[in-house]
């Protein structure tokens, strides 16, 4: 008789510092309870749902703030066995992150009071696209940034085709999915590419390991479907085809926060994915983002200049504002680094603002977007179009606004690192862009109203609030950004 000793193992898993993830887990907390506790019991109150995804997002964005502090000068290190990354780069990442969070969250309650729907689902979506996010931007590893990529995906599918009552956000919630997919697929096979020339998917092995490696016919083509994937998520040419389309049909509040965080989460992870384990091949991945930046800024203005549709023209905007923040990653430095961060931030103020009062300015069928509609609108409504006019003047780039300091940031950056024609190409772009701007400022206030034209809404305290937060750090950014830009200097290593 054969007497079989089964061998006994015990499994560690990895040491986990539950209070540096903090954030994640605030985050998590809240869209569990929202969801859970929101969808087990009676309809709550106008407001609240809301007041809970704002507590959550504040709360994060405070223990965001408490490890940066905690931090200080501390050398970045790795949590839960390398898979994210604990630097300076994902703690500000996230901290913008949740602001939009917040911000987009006191602009939805108002458009779902007027459409006459309110549940915990939109907010528990919006807090998981969050989490989402913030895993993208501390990801170390390919695997958990494709985890990070997919919840912020899925997230937005669900958020861009949930109006009910528009036939419209369906369509776009169901393009969305479907390209997506194929960007999702382009990202995975990349990453088993890699994984074939190095064995490894961390980043840092990743970098050590191309050195050495002589399998350029696996990595230049894993590069590639990993670029592919990332720049279709902020919306980059020749990927851009999702965006117009997607930004018209979603609830405009929605779109906001879109705009906002998917860029943040996408270009945080592209920086460490090229700067970190690509850092190497730059030479090798530098004149694809050269076309690529080209290309995102010059079609992107030129087919801005085209649009009739307010939200298809801030579509094509925010497709040339890809181009701009492109600079910042093509010059493969700190103060690229920084840059981009700072511009990520301020663009984030700015579309969220621009976004929300889009969604307030309404006729008899809904929302007025049509460029005609908004004729004569700053005789109207005199304080809103004034500060319409404000984002938009930030989007173009001028002088005393937060858009011009973003843009001269990135501008710097990408002449120092020797990229002085793609300046070039976007100081014209940039001029290109400011003519469809001003064309609607000359609109509202240069322009009679129609008899039967639009008019703007009273905007709910919650809306009130977030235009005004935004306006305000958009002239604070463009007056006073030294204090921010510290902060992002601070900001603009990573840990390697």
């Amino acid at each position: 008789m054969t007497r079989v000793i089964a061998a006994t193992s015990t499994f560690e898993g990895p040491a986990i510092q539950w209070f540096k993830i903090s954030p994640i887990l605030a985050l998590l907390g809240g869209a569990l309870f929202l969801i859970l506790v929101g969808s087990l019991t009676p309809q709550w109150k106008r407001g609240w749902y809301a007041t809970a995804s704002v507590v959550t997002a504040v709360t994060a964005a405070v223990l965001t703030g408490v490890l940066w502090n905690q931090m200080g000068d501390d050398k970045p290190s790795t949590l839960v066995g390398g898979a994210l990354a604990f630097d300076h780069f994902a703690l500000f990442a996230t901290f913008t992150i949740c602001l939009s969070v917040a911000l987009a969250s006191l602009v939805v309650n108002d458009y779902l009071t007027r459409e006459g729907e309110d549940g915990p689902e939109v907010y528990g979506l919006i807090l998981a696209a969050a989490i989402g996010g913030v895993v993208m931007v501390s990801a170390n590893d390919l695997l958990v940034l494709f985890l990070g990529l997919e919840t912020l995906s899925l997230s937005f599918y669900l958020l861009t085709a949930s109006s009910r009552s528009r036939t419209q956000s369906g369509e776009a919630g169901l393009k969305y999915f479907i390209l997506g997919a194929f960007s999702s697929a382009f990202f995975l096979f990349g990453a088993a590419l890699i994984y074939a020339a190095t064995s490894s998917v961390n980043f840092s092995t990743v970098a050590v390991a191309m050195e050495n490696s002589s399998q350029d016919g696996l990595i230049i083509p894993g590069i590639g479907m990993i670029a592919v994937g990332l720049l279709f998520k902020v919306g980059a040419v020749p990927f851009h085809q999702w965006v117009p389309d997607v930004y018209q049909g979603s609830p405009t509040p929605l779109t906001a926060f879109m705009s906002a965080a998917t860029k943040v989460a996408a270009f945080g992870a592209l920086l460490r994915v090229f700067y970190v384990a690509f850092g190497g091949m730059r030479w090798d991945w530098r004149p694809m983002m050269w076309v690529i930046a080209v290309l995102s800024m010059v079609i992107g203005s030129l087919l801005a200049v085209t649009q009739t549709d307010m939200k298809r023209m801030l579509a094509f905007s925010s497709v040339a504002h890809t181009g701009f923040i492109l600079l910042g990653v093509i010059s493969t430095s700190a103060t690229g680094l920084s840059s981009t961060l700072f511009y990520l931030l301020a663009y984030g103020f700015t579309s969220v603002g621009v976004f929300a009062i889009v969604g307030l300015v309404r006729d008899a069928s809904g929302e007025a977007t049509h460029l005609s509609q908004w004729a004569g609108l700053g005789k109207k409504s005199p304080w809103m179009a004034s500060i319409f006019a404000l984002f938009l003047l930030a989007l173009a780039g001028i002088p005393l606004t937060s858009g011009f300091t973003g843009k001269f940031a990135v501008f710097t950056a990408a002449v120092d690192g020797g990229a002085t024609p793609l300046v070039i190409v976007a100081v014209v772009a940039s001029a290109i862009a400011a003519f469809f701007y001003a064309r609607v400022i000359v609109l509202m206030f240069f322009t009679e109203p129609p008899v039967d034209g639009p008019s703007v809404i009273v905007p709910s305290p919650f809306t009130t609030v977030a235009i005004g937060i935004c306006a305000a750090f958009t002239l604070l950014l463009g007056i006073v950004p030294q204090p921010v830009l510290e902060l992002v200097i601070n900001a603009g290593l990573f840990l390697r």
